[in-house]
This record gives C-alpha cells, sequence and structure tokens, in this order.
C-alpha cells in the first residue's frame, strides 16, 4: 500500500456527503433484496450464534498476528475474518495492463505466513487479502475488457494459492482513474472480475468494502456482484447504513462500521447492539493496533455475544490439520472440525488435491483418509498423530482426496 491519507481522516472529510446520499437514497432494512441466489458462494467463516466480525489491519504499522490474540470467554476467536490491509492494483505502463503489487510490508506478511498469517488461521478465522488502488489508475472499475479483468482475477487467484490464504477483499479506493491514459469506470468490470474470480476460487472468500465508483455498478448484463461475493459492508466508521448489494441477504451484510482508534467505545457498543438487533450478520472493525484493546472489543462482543473479550495467546480452534510435508512442515490447512469433507469441502480449509503429507489430529478423534474424492478408494484410519504419510501401507504420501473426521 503506497502512503496515502489514512481511510479515517479521508472518511471525515466525505462523511457529510455520505450522510446526504444515505438518507436520500439507502434502502430502509425491510426493503433489502432476498437472500443470496443458489450461485453465491456458501463459504462461512467460524464463529459462535450471531453476526460475525471482521478486522481489518493496517499492516504498514500493526502485526497481523494479533488478530489472532482476541478471543470470546469461551475461548473462541473474536474475530471471524481477518483482513491484511492492503495489496494494490498497480499500473504497467509499458505493457498497459493492471498488476498486482505487494510492498514491503505486505510481502513481508505473506512471505513470512508462518508467523504471521497461520497461527491466526489455526484460531479458526479465516485471512483475506484486501485488493486497493495505488493512484496509477488501475481499479477494480475500468479494465478494458473481459479479458484483462480475468488476467487480474488470476493473478489474485495465484495469490490466493500461494500463500495459504482464506480469499480476497475488494476496496476501490485510491485508483486515481484516468491516470496513465487510463479509462474511466465502465458498467461491466467489477462484476466480469468477480465472475472470474469466483470461477477461479469457488470455494473461498469474496468481500465487497462498500465503497468507490464499484458500489454503483454491482450488475452487468443479468450478473450481479451480490451472487458472486460472499459479504460486503459498511464502509464509513461510526456510522450505520446497509449496503445496497443485491442478492446479498441480511447474513451476508454488515451495515456498522468503526474504527477502534478514533470511533468512540460508547458508539461501537451500541452499533453491535444495532447489529444484532437488526439481523445483521456483520459487524466490521479497522485499525487493530499492536496494544491490547481487549476493553474496547468487550464492548462489541458483549452487545454482539454476550460476552466479554480476552486478549493473550488464545485457544486454538479444535480440529484436524493437515501438512503439505511430512514431519508437519510446509503449507497448512486451517483446523478442520469433525464432519465428512468432498474435496471442494476440503479446499475450503486450504486442503489441496494428492498434496498431504502428514497430520496433526486431536485426542480421541479418528480420521480416515480416502484416496479419491467422495469417499471413495483406498482408505486409511488414523487415531492419532501421523508425522510421515510415507510410512503407511500402501503410501498415503500426496494420495488424499476426501476425509471423514469422527
Amino acid at each position: 500500500m503506497k502512503a496515502t491519507l489514512p481511510r479515517g481522516l479521508r472518511q471525515l472529510a466525505l462523511l457529510g456527503a455520505l450522510f446526504t446520499f444515505c438518507f436520500s437514497a439507502c434502502k430502509k432494512a425491510e426493503d433489502l433484496p432476498a437472500p443470496a441466489a443458489p450461485g453465491a458462494a456458501a463459504t462461512n467463516a467460524v464463529g459462535v450464534s450471531g453476526p460475525k466480525t471482521v478486522c481489518y489491519v493496517e499492516v504498514n504499522n500493526n502485526d497481523f498476528s494479533n488478530v489472532g490474540k482476541y478471543a470470546l470467554a469461551s475461548g473462541q476467536p473474536l474475530f471471524d475474518i481477518g483482513i491484511v490491509f492492503a495489496a494494490n492494483i498497480n499500473y504497467n505502463t509499458a505493457t498497459q495492463k493492471a498488476v498486482l503489487y505487494f510492498n514491503t510490508q505486505v510481502t513481508n506478511v505473506l512471505n513470512n505466513r508462518a508467523t504471521y498469517i497461520q497461527p491466526v488461521q489455526a484460531k479458526g478465522t479465516k485471512v483475506l487479502l484486501s485488493i486497493l488502488g495505488n493512484h496509477q489508475g488501475a481499479g477494480v472499475c475500468n479494465f478494458p475488457t473481459q479479458a484483462a479483468a480475468t488476467e487480474f482475477a488470476q493473478q489474485l487467484a495465484n495469490a490466493v494459492t500461494t500463500y495459504g490464504l482464506d480469499g480476497i477483499d475488494f476496496d476501490d479506493e485510491y485508483a486515481d482513474y484516468g491516470t496513465n491514459g487510463t479509462g474511466q469506470p465502465n458498467a461491466y468490470s467489477f462484476v466480469y472480475l468477480v465472475t472470474a474470480l469466483r470461477n477461479l476460487l469457488p470455494n473461498k472468500i469474496i468481500s465487497f468494502y462498500y465503497y468507490g465508483p464499484a458500489a454503483s455498478r454491482l450488475s452487468y448484463n443479468g450478473v450481479t456482484v451480490g451472487s458472486k461475493v460472499n459479504y460486503s459492508w459498511n464502509a464509513v466508521y461510526g456510522t450505520y447504513s446497509v449496503p445496497n448489494v443485491a442478492g446479498l441477504g441480511k447474513a451476508s451484510l454488515g451495515p456498522a462500521a468503526v474504527d477502534i482508534q478514533s470511533t468512540s467505545a460508547s458508539t461501537a457498543a451500541s452499533l453491535a447492539q444495532r447489529t444484532k438487533t437488526d439481523g445483521y450478520g456483520i459487524y466490521l472493525t479497522y485499525n487493530l493496533p499492536n496494544t491490547n484493546v481487549s476493553s474496547y472489543l468487550s464492548g462489541i462482543s458483549n452487545a454482539l455475544y454476550g460476552q466479554a473479550t480476552t486478549y493473550g495467546t488464545g485457544t486454538a480452534a479444535s480440529g484436524v490439520s493437515f501438512f503439505a510435508d511430512a514431519n508437519y512442515g510446509g503449507a497448512a490447512t486451517t483446523t478442520i472440525p469433525k464432519g465428512s469433507y468432498t474435496l471442494a469441502q476440503l479446499q475450503g480449509y486450504g486442503f489441496v488435491n494428492d498434496w498431504a503429507s502428514s497430520v496433526k489430529i486431536p485426542s480421541g478423534w479418528t480420521v480416515t483418509l480416502y484416496a479419491d474424492d467422495n469417499f471413495t478408494g483406498s482408505t486409511w484410519t488414523l487415531t492419532a498423530d501421523k508425522s510421515d504419510f510415507t510410512t503407511l501401507s500402501p503410501t498415503a504420501n500426496d494420495k488424499v482426496s476426501s476425509v471423514k473426521i469422527q
């Protein structure tokens, strides 16, 4: 993320204009569209009964791993989704194409995912990468062709796979459309982009920070952004405004947004209570600092879940973890709870077909591995950690495609 005016200051400048717009144009809660169409992905974050809590972290200044240090009194993670803020859409003037860019701080988080990302995922929290403009003319709304949008979607999908992420968040800010001879926002670009990304990542989370030109370009040729993304949330901190995203129901929308470092604790708690009372499924927080803010967050969690927030190492979500290499090395899945999982379902936890080489299993659990999808082919039954699948007979190394966990 290139150094720029912080979100909070930018939003204060725009707050008056946005309030005027929302009071005159935003739909009331009772007028919201029906729940997401069947084409929308059903990927869920973990969490207790109640709204999911989302957290953006400005990694230029703050440690992303702090997301995993906050838990409810029950031991479950406070944050269902943590977002690395932010990667950029840059513009290559030689090729005239949008390119995905990571600054030094984002690169550090991604390259050292074992330190910053995987511990958060091990608690059960999903980790997304936010995508933001960078003053170069490239943004989510001005791809010149469908092919160009698809090409950029492939870059995003590659990043998700390479770094073991759980999805992508779109934020249409700071593009400076028209710079470097780029086009202005068009009607089809964002729809093409999210459609291509959903095809590439059918079991990952896609979210939309409801802001910028993209917020008014959510449908093209009969296809809606709401049928492709999982969630959308309000973008102005300290306010309550329902995103108008056709195809998303209340469970997928976040009308409340707070900046942890600038929104008052009383306002944050009040907005949390309103979110719960109105039946919405997302509560958005931004700007998690390196210091302990569990007291502030307790005002939110008490309203949403009836539980205070604790700060520390937290309690890892109970479940099975698969690893790409023997001796629990290499890339790892997030913890997988009890259940039966086809390959497509496993992929939602970061599992890759014919990839696993070791597994950690909670005491008293039984895991049955299947060589083929849909619980077919050779099977192996395990009741304890297994550090090397090559020692199984026959070898299960790089052969597992579906799993039952009991």
